[in-house]
C-alpha cells in the first residue's frame, strides 16, 4: 500500500521545499523503497509553459512532453524515478478538469463547489501521481504543496490533503513543514515566533506537522529547538535544523543525521534497512576536491534570475564533476553584446554556451556570441535557440545568405532559415498542427523524440547511432536551406526520423575543435552521478582550451618579468 508524505512551507517562499522533498525522497530510496514526488502548484495557469522565466524560473520538460515546475528537475536529479505529466498539476488544471466534468453532466446536476468537488479532484490527481491502481504504484509518494501556508491560493490544496490524511488513516500519511527561523542581528538572536505562527496557521486548517524543517543561516541550538517544540506541539526530535550549506547535495546527509527518515518510517510503519548514503558522501567529496577549473560564459536573456537556467547550471556542474574540475559560470546578458564589445567580453572564457529562449530581445547578441565562438575556435554549445542563432550566423556570414533570420524575430525576412513548421508528431505519436495564430500553451514540439545521427561526426562520437532527447520549441531549421548550408560547410549531423527536421548542427572538426548546436534540451536528463554525454564533452573541450591557454599565459608573464 502506498504511503504519503505531504510537504508544506511557511513564513516565506524560496526556502527550498523542492530540495528538502527531493532529499527526503533520496534517503527513503536509499532504504530500498520505491519513491516518487508530486508537485501541487497553486497558480491558475494550466501549466507553467506560457510563464516568463522571470515569474517562475525554468520550465522543466518530462519525457512524455509535460511542461512542469522546475522542482521536477530537482526530483529527477535526486532519485531514480522519472517524472511524468501526472507528477505536477496546478489549480488551473484542477479547475479545467472539474469544469469539463460539469459540462459533460458528470455531477448529475449538483451545484459544483470547492468542497467536495475541487478537493476531491485534487485527491484524485494525487493518487494518479502516485500510480495508485497501476503497475507504477510506489511505496512512498511525497507531495509538495507549492506556495506558503496562509496564502489564499493554497487553501484548497491544504484542505484536500487534510481530507486525504483523514481518509487514508494515521499511519499512511505524514506531514513535514518547512519554516524559517531568522537571525535578527540587532538583537543577536534567532527568532522562533514566525515558526510558531505558521504552525499555528497550519493547525487552524486541521494539519498537525510531524516534523519541522527549520531553515536558518546557522544551526538551530538545542534550546531554540526545545522552544519550537513546546509552542508547535512537535516532539523535539521532529524539529530539524536546516542551516545554509554550500552544496545542495549535502542536504540528504544533513536530514538523515538528524533522524528525519527514521521519524517518517516510524510514522508510516515502514520496516526498511538502514539508509545507505555512501554515493551522496562520495558526490560531496568530489564537489569539494576539484583538480582544476574552467570558465564558461552563458550568454542568455534571462540572466537576472539564475533559476531561469536551473537545469543548464546543474548540467554544467555535473559535467565538471565527471571531468574533475570546478565550473565557473558567468552570466552575460545578450542585450549587452555587440560586434565591438563581444571580443573583449568573451575572449577570457574557455567555452561559450547559448541556452534556449523565446522572443527577439537579445537575439543579435547571441548571434554575435556564436560568430565569436566560430571564428576564435572557442568551444561552443548552443541549446535550442542557441542552435538556431548559430545556424542564422553561419547562413549570414558563410553561406551567402546575408538577410538570414528566423520568422519568430522577423516574419518578413526574405531568407527564413528558421521558420515555423505546421505539422509535427507529439511525444505520444499524435500528429499536431499549428500556425502563427495558434495558442502558445502546449503547441510546441514537446517531450522525448529519437533522431538518427550521421556517422563520423562529433555528435556520433558523443551519442552513437541515435539520440533521444527532450524538446521544447516552436520554430525549426527550414529544410529548404539545408542543402545550401551543407554546401557552405555546415554539418547537419542529426535529423528526426519522421519529419527529417534538423536536430544537431556542428562544424567539421578539422575546422573547429568543438562547435555544436542542438535543437533539444539535453540538460533535462543530466544527473550528478554520470552527468550528460553532451555536457561532459563540452566541459572536456573547454578544459583542453584552458590548459592550452595556461602555458601561453605563463610564457607571457615570464617574458614580462624578464623585460
Amino acid at each position: 500500500m502506498t504511503k504519503f508524505v505531504f510537504v508544506t512551507g511557511g513564513v516565506v517562499s524560496s526556502l527550498g521545499k523542492g530540495i528538502a522533498a527531493a532529499s527526503l525522497a533520496a534517503i527513503l530510496e536509499s532504504r530500498g523503497l520505491k519513491v516518487t514526488l508530486i508537485k501541487l502548484d497553486p497558480y491558475i495557469n494550466v501549466d507553467p509553459g506560457t510563464m516568463s522565466p522571470f515569474q517562475h524560473g525554468e520550465v522543466f520538460v518530462t519525457d512524455d512532453g509535460a511542461e512542469t515546475d522546475l522542482d521536477l528537475g530537482h526530483y529527477e536529479r535526486f532519485i531514480e524515478t522519472r517524472m511524468k505529466q501526472s507528477n505536477n498539476f496546478t489549480t488551473g488544471r484542477i479547475y479545467q478538469s472539474v469544469l469539463e466534468k460539469e459540462r459533460r453532466g458528470d455531477y448529475l446536476g449538483k451545484t459544483v463547489q470547492v468542497i467536495p468537488h475541487i478537493t476531491n479532484e485534487i485527491q484524485e490527481y494525487i493518487k494518479r501521481g502516485a500510480g495508485i491502481g497501476t503497475d507504477d504504484a510506489v511505496d512512498v509518494a511525497i507531495a509538495e504543496v507549492g506556495g506558503t501556508v496562509g496564502d489564499i491560493e493554497s487553501l484548497p490544496f491544504l484542505e484536500a490533503v487534510r481530507q486525504f490524511s483523514l481518509r487514508a488513516g494515521p499511519n499512511n500519511t505524514a506531514f513535514v513543514h518547512l519554516t524559517y527561523v531568522p537571525w535578527i542581528g540587532a538583537a543577536g538572536e534567532l527568532k522562533t515566533k514566525p515558526t510558531q505562527h505558521t504552525v499555528q496557521k497550519l493547525r487552524e486548517i486541521g494539519i498537525q506537522p510531524d516534523a519541522l524543517l527549520c531553515r536558518a543561516d546557522r544551526v538551530i541550538p538545542a534550546d531554540e529547538k526545545a522552544k519550537i517544540s513546546l509552542f508547535t506541539n512537535v516532539p523535539e526530535w521532529g524539529v530539524i535544523s536546516m542551516p545554509d550549506v554550500d552544496s545542495i547535495y549535502k542536504v540528504p546527509r544533513l536530514l538523515h543525521e538528524q533522524g528525519l527518515d527514521g521519524l517518517i518510517c516510524d510514522k508510516l510503519r515502514l520496516n526498511t534497512p538502514p539508509a545507505r548514503l555512501k554515493r551522496w558522501d562520495d558526490l560531496v567529496w568530489r564537489t569539494e576536491h576539484p583538480q582544476g577549473e574552467v570558465n564558461i560564459a552563458m550568454v542568455g536573456k534571462y540572466v537576472e534570475l539564475s533559476d531561469s537556467y536551473k537545469s543548464v547550471n546543474e548540467a554544467l556542474r555535473h559535467a565538471g564533476l565527471v571531468n574533475h574540475v570546478q565550473v565557473n559560470i558567468t552570466y552575460i546578458d545578450s542585450e549587452t553584446l555587440s560586434d565591438r564589445a563581444v571580443l573583449a567580453t568573451l575572449a577570457q572564457y574557455d567555452g561559450i554556451l547559448v541556452p534556449g529562449g523565446f522572443g527577439s530581445r537579445g537575439v543579435e547578441g547571441k548571434i554575435c556570441a556564436a560568430r565569436f565562438a566560430r571564428e576564435q575556435k572557442t568551444p561552443y554549445l548552443g541549446i535550442c535557440l542557441g542552435m538556431q542563432v548559430a545556424t542564422i550566423e553561419y547562413a549570414r556570414h558563410v553561406a551567402n545568405l546575408p538577410h538570414a533570420n528566423s520568422t519568430e524575430f522577423d516574419p518578413a525576412t526574405p531568407e527564413p532559415v528558421i521558420a515555423l513548421i505546421d505539422e509535427w508528431k507529439d511525444a505520444d505519436g499524435t500528429i499536431q498542427t499549428r500556425d502563427a495564430q495558434s495558442d502558445l500553451g502546449g503547441t510546441m514540439r514537446l517531450g522525448a523524440q529519437t533522431s538518427d545521427v550521421q556517422p563520423g561526426t562529433l555528435a556520433h562520437r558523443i551519442y552513437g547511432d541515435t539520440v533521444t532527447e527532450r524538446h521544447r520549441h516552436r520554430y525549426e531549421a527550414n529544410v529548404r536551406y539545408l542543402d545550401q548550408l551543407r554546401e557552405a560547410g555546415l554539418v547537419i549531423s542529426a535529423l528526426t526520423q519522421r519529419e527529417q527536421l534538423t536536430e544537431i548542427v556542428e562544424l567539421p572538426q578539422e575546422v573547429h575543435p568543438w562547435f555544436i548546436g542542438v535543437q533539444f534540451h539535453p540538460e533535462f536528463k543530466s544527473t550528478p552521478w554520470a552527468g550528460h554525454p553532451l555536457f561532459n564533452a563540452f566541459i572536456e573541450a573547454a578544459l583542453q582550451k584552458h590548459r592550452q591557454a595556461a602555458p601561453a599565459s605563463k610564457t607571457s608573464r615570464t617574458a614580462k618579468a624578464a623585460s
